[in-house]
């Protein structure tokens, strides 16, 4: 996986460093061109003097594989010399990989430690994992109040996965009062730079009214939104939609599409619900909304029968 966004952040970086530029930037010409092993040779020797940001680098040639096998154990020693020095993006990484479900270096401790070392320098994306251990009680004591402080500075830099984070707590009111507008304001800021799930909750307040006035169009409109990105919840709520006649002209075909879809995708209760508008459909209108499932979901959710 190329990651030309190391490339860019290491120009914007090189000034304050102490290297070879000729070197560094070789290094970094290669990475361009998809030379990994050229830009392995190049940036070993810096970060083996002590550079902090070509320790960095190295610590992700060796996370994502890109020119060395992949192999966590010697991505975390080039991180962890990077991110005892300071690097805020090391420290990150770091918290990634300790707290990885999977990973055979799992240890949420660990993970927090350096997610709140990033943090405190003011990483949007170290801020938002803090505040999902504080919220989940991973490696630290659940502390919604916690959560909610992280969430938000985290949200307030732009950070859309806070930002739906943040709305979710004030829908709940999970470590604030709830507060439906305030929920809106924050998932609607997620949903418009195209988080699904922020798109799906946000319907879902439109269809409530909560927080909003309720609007079966506009709920519509973002479940339309998430459901092409694969969200299940969406999916299946507009096979409720178009079922019921909500929002858009009563369709049973294009129900049973959508419930079938979020079925597939493992919707536990969708199953149920398409079985049921399908009682009432001829076989012939079933396999219809059989065909336009298999299309919709074959384009990517591009052609879905409107």
């Amino acid at each position: 996986m190329k990651r030309i966004s190391l490339i860019l952040a290491t120009v914007l970086s090189f000034a304050f460093t102490q290297v070879s530029a000729q070197d560094f930037f070789k290094g970094a010409n290669a990475y361009k061109a998809g030379d990994y092993a050229t830009a392995i040779k190049e940036w070993k020797p810096i970060a083996e003097q002590g550079d902090a940001f070509a320790q960095y680098l190295l610590g992700a040639m060796y996370k994502y594989g890109e020119g060395v096998p992949q192999d966590d154990t010697e991505a975390v020693k080039w991180y962890r010399l990077s991110a005892e020095q300071g690097n805020a993006n090391a420290q990150l990484e770091l918290g990634f990989i300790y707290s990885e479900v999977n990973g055979v270096l799992k240890d949420d401790t660990e993970a927090v430690k350096w997610f709140r070392l990033s943090a405190e320098q003011g990483n949007a994306k170290a801020q938002n994992f803090l505040g999902f251990m504080y919220h989940n009680g991973n490696g630290v004591l659940k502390d919604d109040t916690e959560a909610v402080k992280w969430l938000r500075l985290s949200a307030e830099q732009g950070y859309a996965s806070a930002q739906r984070s943040l709305g979710f707590m004030y829908d709940k009111g999970n470590g604030v009062l709830k507060d439906y507008v305030e929920a809106v304001k924050w998932y609607r800021l997620s949903a418009e730079q195209g988080d699904a799930s922020a798109q799906s909750y946000l319907g879902f307040m439109y269809l409530k009214g909560n927080g909003v006035l309720k609007d079966d169009t506009e709920a519509l409109k973002w479940w339309r939104l998430s459901a092409a990105q694969g969200d299940i919840y969406a999916q299946n709520n507009l096979g409720l939609m178009y079922g019921n006649g909500d929002g858009v002209l009563q369709d049973n075909i294009t129900s049973h599409m959508w419930y079938n879809i979020a079925s597939a995708n493992g919707n536990e209760s969708a199953g149920e619900s398409r079985d049921k508008v399908a009682s009432g459909m001829t076989n012939e209108d079933i396999s219809k909304a059989t065909a336009m499932a298999r299309e919709c979901m074959k384009t990517k959710y591009k052609k879905c029968g409107y």
